[in-house]
């Protein structure tokens, strides 16, 4: 089986981490990736912090394998979930939206890994001078919140300008993916929209639907006229947003036409007018099944390409 600097850094069997998604990416979902070697992510999102000690302790009954929490710096309860991350001895922390400098001295101290998740070279940069264990290094391909740049040119550039371990992150969901990125100097892969037809994943069966429906095209970007684009599935609410972006909505408006949206479609299973983020490997998804043979079939995916490709150069 492949193994990379990530596996020993983090004590995992696989190069591969799951995504740490709002609503999500739970304990049952994180609990499953650990359990078959690679590093499941509890995505805290805004959720308060009782709730995610609530999480946490789900993966704790259950593994002793090492786990991670993905904390959401713009959420109003970050300072707590940052608390209870450290009191429960989360080994690993990941971090978005935002910078998570004034928080690294305490989760060292505490012993914790950082991994920010970044979509360009000057915040790789600024996150390698406050000390921080690697990066995920996110494409544009990616679901949820994206960046402008995409995979293939944002891996190598960030390798070359940070000397810390990469994480490739945005439009990977299989061995050719995997082999990509560590082509490109990667030293593993984070996961997060095949997770979500994992077997364990508690979103509602219809958000698992329409991803498994999805077509080549069908995961669009929306909310750029606010500075924080958005890639999710269309559906009515896309067309909503594009439209009223069309009229020239103020920023305010836009943002609160999607309040709550997420929610709605990963627990309630409106997957019409809730957001249905996902990345634009949701049309290579076709089936729902356990998130260890997702894993395997990624790793050893990879080894089959990598083992081809060799034979064919010799």
């Amino acid at each position: 089986m492949i193994k990379t600097e990530l596996c020993r850094l983090l004590d995992i069997d696989y190069p591969v981490i799951q995504g740490g998604m709002a609503w999500i990416a739970t304990g049952e979902l994180a609990t499953a990736v650990s359990q078959a070697g690679g590093l499941g992510i509890i995505g805290a999102g805004n959720a308060p912090a009782d709730l995610v000690r609530e999480e946490i302790q789900k993966v704790k009954k259950v593994t002793a394998k090492p786990f991670g929490v993905n904390v959401m710096l713009l959420s109003p309860y970050v300072d707590e979930v940052i608390e209870v991350v450290i009191e429960e001895k989360v080994p690993v922390v990941t971090t978005g939206a935002g910078n998570p400098g004034k928080y690294i001295e305490d989760l060292k101290e505490a012993g914790i890994m950082i991994i920010p998740v970044v979509p360009s070279v000057a915040l790789a940069k600024r996150m390698a001078r406050l000390g921080v264990d690697a990066i995920i290094a996110e494409g544009s391909e990616a679901g949820g919140h994206i960046g402008e740049l995409t995979t293939m040119p944002l891996i190598p550039q960030i390798v070359r300008s940070v000397d810390l371990p990469v994480i490739a992150a945005g439009g990977v969901a299989d061995g050719y993916g995997l082999a990509a990125v560590l082509s490109l100097g990667a030293v593993g892969v984070q996961v997060g929209t095949r997770f979500i037809c994992a077997k364990e994943c508690t979103a509602h069966e219809n958000y698992k639907k329409a991803i498994l429906k999805a077509r080549d095209r069908d995961a669009i970007v929306t909310a750029r006229s606010t500075g924080h684009p958005v890639r999710n599935l269309k559906n009515k609410l896309t067309r909503q947003i594009q439209a009223i972006e069309q009229k020239g909505a103020l920023k305010e408006e836009i943002e609160t036409l999607g309040i709550g949206r997420l929610r709605r479609a990963v627990v309630d299973g409106d997957v019409i007018e809730g957001t249905v983020m996902a990345g634009q490997v949701a049309a290579m998804v076709t089936k729902v099944e356990p998130a260890e043979d997702i894993i395997l079939d990624i790793v050893e995916g990879a080894e089959k390409v990598m083992k081809k490709n060799c034979e064919l150069i010799v």
